[in-house]
Order: structure tokens, then C-alpha cells, then sequence
């Protein structure tokens, strides 16, 4: 351990050098607008991979942006972990919300990151998580202490739903094919408990379009005579929760797992304070289904949620029009066995059919993913609770995310490997929000912690 912390302070003003080369490039992939710069930033993740030590590293071409794929073989009877990551990151609209640029990365000092935090967008999300394995893998090789294979597997779509990735995986099983797979991609509770995702919520995420009259209109002429889609669409979307914050689409929690009292209140043991959490955002009070707790809400409860709304004149000054359309961007978090397709398919017949008369409605599918779940059993899980105990002095917390890593469900599915998946970013980073950062200590303490699980997994494998 204090070879690998040496080689840390000795490299970290280098290691925080290039994460901020590599949050300069904007790789949005949800704008076409960015197309070449994540192409420029897969680029660098492959040159990352190659400087690292690997032995192998190509730019593999795909439906869409291109995956990295690496590998370092050292013996094929040893086993191999298989990394994964992305390099495309969130659009970083509102920019008036952000203190700084969101491509112009800077170090701040906030009160959860004393000793300062990298501002950029992608900084946590994923960029900087996925670069601490590229900085553990070259501790490992210089040093000549990697204990067993490893793969990379990249990725740049996993911000618009992954659409490339399953087209990739299912290609190249024999090539991925792998004991584990490691991924950060996720949090922990704080920066002294440290905690393991065990629980990933899947996604339905669906746009829909309301379309009244033919063309937009006079509000003076005609409001109150023809239907206006805006005010329509504010009632459908108020009409999908009743008064307990249940979500009435028909069908909806047939599949819902009800956990027991017994995981309620073992759950209930990750430190949690309520006035901390109303605090950090600003609100008086929390707002969610009835009979559950804030962290049962937002992780073993599925949930609705519009995450943009638009339609008619929103321009500087008055415009007085009763608009043609109104649109809505809504998403569905997702607990065990809820399949989101059959979600989706709820959802539009639903939508549809609540839709008065004098508006046509149109529901147009986006992208989805299963929910997941890893046994804390495993050998993965136990050399990733060893390896946070060694790093941070303290046993982690399994814990389960209310966020959606779609592609888990699909490792296990195709690969056939359980999915171990070691966070080291806080609630508080701000990702997918303007302000993203990615705590100095944490980016460090990643590139510490990594090498640890390579080797209690391959000392565990035997």
C-alpha cells in the first residue's frame, strides 16, 4: 500500500495534469455539433491505454462513436477483469448556471473537497473516473506488480443510451471474454465511508409530442375556444402521480419487488442526515412517494420524472399564441424485474389514452435498461470490500444506486460476468447538472484503491 500511495504523491501534479487535458475536449455525444471532438477523444483514451503499458489497443469502429478496446495479457491461466468506461459526457446546457466554463477545467476548494476539486464537465462522469484505471494500470506495470490480466472496453454513447455497445458485445464475446468486470462509473457515501453499488436502477426514457390546432394561433381570437397542448400537457403529466406521489399508469408496479422489513432497516444503517441533505439543496423539504424514506425513494422505489418540457414562444418579451405543440421529455427509473420495454409500452397505451379529445398525442421511445443487482457473496464484491478497507481504514457499506447503468444487465446477459462496481464520487459532484467536479482526493485515492482489488481478486480466484 505505500508503494502504490508513494507513487501517487510523486505523480499526482501529472496525473491531475492530464485528466484536465482530457476534460478539455467537449465529447457531448448528444450533439452532432461535438462528432469530432469525441472522435478526438477517443484518440486520447487510446494513447492514455498505449502509454499505460498495454500490449494492445485499437480504435474498434461501431454504428455510431467508436469503442477503445486495450489489453494486457500477462498469463491466460490467471484470471482477467475486463474495465469499463466512458468518454462522452452530458451536454452542458444551462451554461449560465456553471461559475466557470465547462470545457475550461479549474481546481476549486469546496467545503466536502478541502483540498480541492476539478470543475469540468465530465470531470466525474465519467472521465475522471474512468482515467483512474488508466493511471492504476501504469502504477501496476512500472512497478511490476499487476497481478492478473486485464481488458478495456471504453465507450462513447454511454450518455444517449449506449445504442452501439450490445451491436459491440455481442460481436466480440471470445475477445471480452473476462472473470470479472469492474466499473466506476458510480459513488460513495463520503470521503471517509466508503461504499460499493450493489443496486442499479434500470430506465424507460420517452419524448412525447401533444399537437392541437394545425397552426399556431391567437390567444386572444381563440383561447378558450380550441384545445391549447401546453395546458393539456401539464394535466397529463400532473394526472401520472395521485396524491401520495404513486404513479397511476395502469400495470405500472406489478413487477415491483417489495423488499422486507428486514433489508428496510439494514439499509436504513448507511449514515444519512436529512437536514444535511435539505441543506446541500437548498430546499425546505423532501418530496416523494408516502411511506418511504429519501434513500428508499431515490434507490429501491421506481419513479417518474419530466426532465424537460417545452412548446410555444419562450423568446425575450410577450408573444400571445396558443401553440400548435407542446413536447416533454419524460424518464422512468426502474427497480428489479420491471422489463422497460413492457414500461415503455404501459406508458404510451396510458398516455394515449388520457388524452382528450381536440389533441393528437405521439410517444416516441428513446433508449432504455434493465435494473441490476451483484451479490455481495461473490468474489468480485469481497476483493472490492477488502480493497476499500485496506485503502480507507473502514469496512464500505453495500449500498444501492437510484442511478441506471443500462449496460450491466447486458454484461451479464452476453458476458456472462457479474459486474463489481467501485465509485468514488460523492451526491454532491454535481454530475449532469452545470458544476460538475471531481474531488482531488478522490480521483487519488481511486488510482490508490484500484490495484488493491486486482489483488484480493486474483489472490481470492485461486
Amino acid at each position: 500500500m505505500d508503494n502504490i500511495k508513494n507513487y501517487v504523491q510523486e505523480n499526482k501534479d501529472r496525473f491531475i495534469n492530464e485528466l484536465i487535458e482530457l476534460l478539455k475536449i467537449p465529447s457531448v455525444s448528444a450533439d452532432s455539433a461535438y462528432s469530432q471532438d469525441v472522435i478526438n477523444t477517443a484518440d486520447a483514451v487510446k494513447a492514455s491505454l498505449e502509454k499505460a503499458g498495454c500490449d494492445f489497443v485499437e480504435i474498434c469502429e461501431t454504428p455510431g462513436y467508436p469503442i477503445v478496446y486495450a489489453e494486457k495479457t500477462i498469463d491466460k491461466n490467471l484470471p482477467t477483469i475486463l474495465v469499463y468506461g466512458h468518454y462522452d459526457v452530458q451536454p452542458a446546457d444551462p451554461i449560465e448556471l456553471w461559475t466557470s466554463p465547462p470545457f475550461e477545467p479549474v481546481i476549486k476548494k469546496t467545503e466536502l473537497h478541502p483540498d480541492g476539486a476539478i470543475f469540468a464537465r465530465g470531470a466525474c462522469d465519467d472521465k475522471g473516473q474512468m482515467y483512474m484505471h488508466v493511471k492504476a494500470l501504469e502504477y501496476m506495470v512500472k512497478n511490476n506488480t499487476l497481478p492478473c490480466n486485464v481488458k478495456f472496453m471504453i465507450e462513447g454513447e454511454e450518455e444517449v443510451g449506449s445504442p452501439s455497445l450490445a451491436w459491440f458485445v455481442e460481436r466480440n464475446q471470445e475477445k471480452l471474454k473476462n472473470d470479472v468486470i469492474l466499473i466506476s462509473d458510480t459513488g460513495m457515501i463520503s470521503n471517509t465511508q466508503p461504499s460499493i453499488t450493489t443496486g442499479l436502477r434500470g430506465l424507460s426514457y420517452v419524448e412525447v409530442e401533444v399537437t392541437g390546432p394545425n397552426r399556431d394561433l391567437h390567444s386572444g381570437l381563440y383561447g378558450g375556444a380550441v384545445a391549447n397542448p401546453i395546458n393539456i400537457l401539464a394535466k397529463m403529466i400532473a394526472s401520472l402521480h395521485d396524491e401520495n406521489n404513486h404513479i397511476t399508469i395502469p400495470g405500472f408496479y406489478d413487477r415491483v419487488e417489495e423488499l422486507s422489513r428486514e433489508e428496510r432497516d439494514e439499509m436504513a444503517k448507511a449514515p444519512f442526515s436529512l437536514d444535511a441533505y435539505k441543506k446541500a439543496l437548498d430546499i425546505e423539504d423532501v418530496y416523494g412517494e408516502a411511506t418511504y424514506t429519501t434513500n428508499e425513494r431515490n434507490s429501491i422505489r421506481p419513479t417518474l420524472d419530466v426532465n424537460g418540457i417545452w412548446g410555444g414562444y419562450t423568446g425575450e418579451g410577450a408573444k400571445t399564441v396558443i401553440a400548435s405543440k407542446a413536447f416533454a421529455k419524460i424518464s422512468m427509473r426502474l427497480v428489479p424485474d420491471q422489463e422497460w420495454n413492457e414500461i415503455t409500452e404501459l406508458f404510451t397505451k396510458h398516455f394515449e389514452s388520457i388524452a382528450p379529445k381536440g389533441v393528437t398525442v405521439k410517444v416516441k421511445p428513446h433508449h432504455g435498461g434493465q435494473a441490476y443487482v451483484t451479490p455481495i457473496d461473490s468474489i468480485g464484491y469481497r476483493a472490492a470490500a477488502s480493497a476499500y478497507e485496506e485503502s480507507f481504514g473502514i469496512k464500505p457499506i453495500p449500498v444501492r444506486s437510484g442511478g441506471s447503468i443500462p449496460i450491466v444487465a447486458l454484461f451479464e446477459k452476453e458476458l456472462k460476468s457479474k459486474t463489481i462496481m467501485m465509485g468514488f464520487g460523492l451526491d454532491s459532484d454535481a454530475i449532469h447538472s452545470p458544476n460538475e467536479h471531481f474531488g482531488i482526493f478522490n480521483y487519488l485515492k481511486g488510482i490508490e484503491t484500484i490495484p488493491l482489488f486486482y489483488k484480493y481478486f486474483t489472490e481470492m480466484s485461486k
